[in-house]
């Protein structure tokens, strides 16, 4: 059967505004009748019609995962007081040498971003907005606005943390096209008040939500509130399996917490899963649980799924089953060679035990489906 999950290339629709998920609308709809005369319908996202999807965008930068070295100079002091959450942007540039051997520096605009990280991190977690046309014929060209995971604190520990998150995006990138491509960034910190490097770490850039959903012919819904009854089946079993694949509850769809909701081309509802630093296959030593969660250990995996789309599990399984060879040598290969190989060995020791859980069918209701959410 043809896999849902296979990029997908429509047309939109435009679409009201605010957008209501399916499931909400509905309520409203309901509750409204009884007030007032009934009215023309909006119409809705679909996949027919004459106006044609945006073309998606193929920044460069992402054509290749390969390990990129940068600068980034900007007001080191300054950046690191910006700890409140509507922080301004700030004056920065980002430059590499390109293959001729010419240094190239593009300016752009910090700001910093994120919750726990901003709130503990030495240096803290930056979005980068690259804009006009400063960035064109650059390795930067039509970048927008990606997220910069840079050190968090500066030892060799937290850039393994860094190294781990990167990896475990390109996991998902085996698995689905629903989600965001990542490029390794080696940075080396320059503080534009003195003109020196402070340190030199490995970090990599995400791509922007609005560009991924754009890749995949679809639109970031922001609007929080989903249920099972507005999402697509086998996309959202997906996501969960690959949650519980690197035991990350740190996520709520409903919430848009480390989740994102893109309405796709069809008319349906995807969701696409993101920040995995608290997940238990990385086991970062200040990772948590939600203590509402019947778990203490981010190690210990738990199912989040819903029950409604039990049904979907199973092609998703043999997805993961399948992949396992190209996972596996993403560990083997040039960035699974920057992280340490005690590390490796028990990362994919730790995916061992998921496989084993979705050995049989028996197995997986056991471990996944019998926690699941009603």
């Amino acid at each position: 059967m043809p896999l849902l999950w296979a990029t997908l290339s429509a047309v939109l629709l435009p679409v009201a505004t605010p957008t209501m998920l399916p499931a909400q609308a509905a309520k409203e709809k309901k509750d409204k009748a009884e007030k007032a005369p009934k009215t023309p319908k909006t119409p809705k996202l679909d996949s027919a019609g004459d106006a044609v999807a945006k073309k998606a965008p193929n920044p460069r930068l992402f054509r290749s995962e390969l390990p990129f070295d940068v600068t980034l100079t900007l007001n080191m002091k300054q950046i690191k007081r910006d700890k409140q959450q509507d922080a301004p942007w700030r004056t920065a540039s980002i430059s590499y040498t390109d293959s001729s051997g010419k240094k190239v520096s593009v300016p752009i605009r910090a700001k910093t971003r994120g919750v726990w990280r901003l709130k503990h991190c030495d240096f803290p977690p930056l979005r980068l907005k690259f804009g006009g046309k400063t960035a064109d014929g650059t390795e930067f060209a039509n970048l927008e606005e990606p997220k910069l995971v840079g050190y968090c604190r500066n030892t060799a520990q937290y850039e393994q943390y860094n190294l781990q998150e990167a990896q475990l995006y390109r996991v998902y990138r085996q698995l689905t096209e629903l989600s965001h491509k990542v490029r390794i960034l080696r940075i080396a910190y320059a503080d534009s008040a003195t003109g020196t490097v402070e340190t030199t770490r490995y970090g990599f850039l995400i791509e922007d939500p609005a560009q991924m959903a754009e890749r995949v012919g679809g639109k970031i819904l922001d609007r929080k509130g989903a249920t099972a009854d507005d999402v697509d089946p086998a996309h959202t079993a997906m996501a969960y399996t690959f949650l519980y694949f690197i035991a990350n509850t740190d996520v709520s769809f409903n919430g848009l917490h480390n989740g994102e909701i893109v309405m796709l081309a069809n008319g349906t509802y995807a969701p696409v899963g993101y920040d995995f630093d608290f997940s238990g296959v990385i086991n970062a030593h200040y990772a948590g649980t939600d203590p509402s969660l019947p778990i203490r250990s981010v190690r210990t995996r738990l199912f989040r799924g819903w029950c409604a789309h039990e049904a979907a599990y199973p092609a998703v399984y043999e997805i993961f089953k399948a992949k396992r060879p190209a996972i596996e040598a993403l560990y083997a290969d040039t960035i699974g060679k920057l992280i340490a190989p005690g590390t490796v060995k028990g990362t994919l020791s730790y995916f061992e035990e998921f496989y084993k859980d979705i050995r049989t069918p028996e197995s997986a209701k056991k471990a996944l489906l019998n926690d699941c959410l009603k």
